[in-house]
């Protein structure tokens, strides 16, 4: 007997620098081969919404799941497919060193120097501040190990410390907390350790000088297509249903938008061979030379 429903999927609550946002810009659906990659920034573009509605009017609460995309007008000037992947940001930082606490050798983590990562980033790297990050790992020439990722379960400011060992085989260097800011941060990952039917297996969390990609899980990646053309569906439902006239003597056809402002303007004429039989009508476009004095208002008064 079912004794209720829980859900668990809750919008998230997203500053915009846990965002980076990708844009890929294709002239045509057709033309999949040249394209042009940029990042834009994301505090610039996104904008979270605030809770009107919370208690004691205070606005100051995000409204999760809800944010504005403002696009900017210098990125967007051409004619095309414009496709936004939004999703967490990326820090891309190496491995200082991977090692263990020197109080519980059996805790296995990797060690990064604060150092390598981007001054934007560094606020993140602090105490428990990384615990649900995502960590993936590149291999020596570049290349990301497809589909392969730990999950940072602990992060903490460590210092390295000099430990005598009778088995030489063993690191002598290891790690222990501390409670001051340091340079080194010591994170535990999940999976880090052998599974009990096999203790040799040990799960492989990445090595010394390895580079790494570290992003939060705030959110899913989401990506959204933009297509900008010449005409909309307002701008084809003037040249529709909007007021037009045409001029008798000159040939002269006009169309207006909502507020009778003129939109487009044409000539029409025919074109007839020498026996005066006629070939075409023609509608040339006037963009370049518009007669205002051919203004709805002047016509219908």
């Amino acid at each position: 007997m079912a004794t209720g429903n829980y859900g668990t999927i809750r919008p998230a609550d997203v500053s915009p620098e846990d965002v980076e946002i990708v844009m890929v810009y294709t002239q045509s659906r057709d033309d999949t081969q040249n394209f042009i990659l940029t990042t834009l920034n994301a505090q610039d573009v996104l904008r979270p919404y605030f809770n009107n509605n919370a208690t004691g009017g205070n606005t100051v609460e995000v409204l999760g799941g809800l944010y504005s995309l403002k696009l900017p007008a210098d990125q967007f000037t051409s004619l095309g497919i414009y496709t936004l992947m939004i999703r967490p940001a990326q820090i891309r930082t190496t491995i200082t060193d991977c090692g263990v606490l020197s109080a519980l050798p059996n805790v296995k983590g990797i060690v990064i120097d604060l150092n390598n990562v981007p001054s934007q980033y560094r606020n993140k790297f602090v105490n428990q501040g990384l615990v649900g990050f995502r960590v993936e790992y590149l291999n020596p020439d570049g290349t990301k190990i497809p589909n392969f990722f730990r999950i940072i379960t602990s992060s903490f400011y460590c210092e390295p410390v000099i430990q005598n060992l009778t088995n030489t085989i063993q690191k002598s260097i290891r790690y222990r907390y501390v409670e001051g800011a340091t340079n080194l941060l010591f994170c535990t990952l999940s999976p880090s350790s052998s599974p009990t039917n096999k203790p040799s297996a040990t799960p492989y969390i990445g090595q010394p000088n390895q580079s790494i990609i570290i992003s939060n899980t705030y959110f899913n990646p989401i990506s959204t297509e933009i297509e900008i053309v010449d005409q909309d569906i307002s701008t084809l439902a003037i040249a529709l249903y909007g007021n037009q006239t045409k001029s008798i003597e000159d040939g002269i056809y006009t169309i207006y938008d909502a507020d009778n402002n003129i939109y487009q303007q044409y000539n029409l004429y025919e074109i007839k061979d020498q026996f005066n039989t006629l070939l075409y009508e023609v509608r040339q476009n006037r963009n370049e030379n518009i007669d205002f004095s051919k203004a709805f208002n002047n016509i219908v008064a």
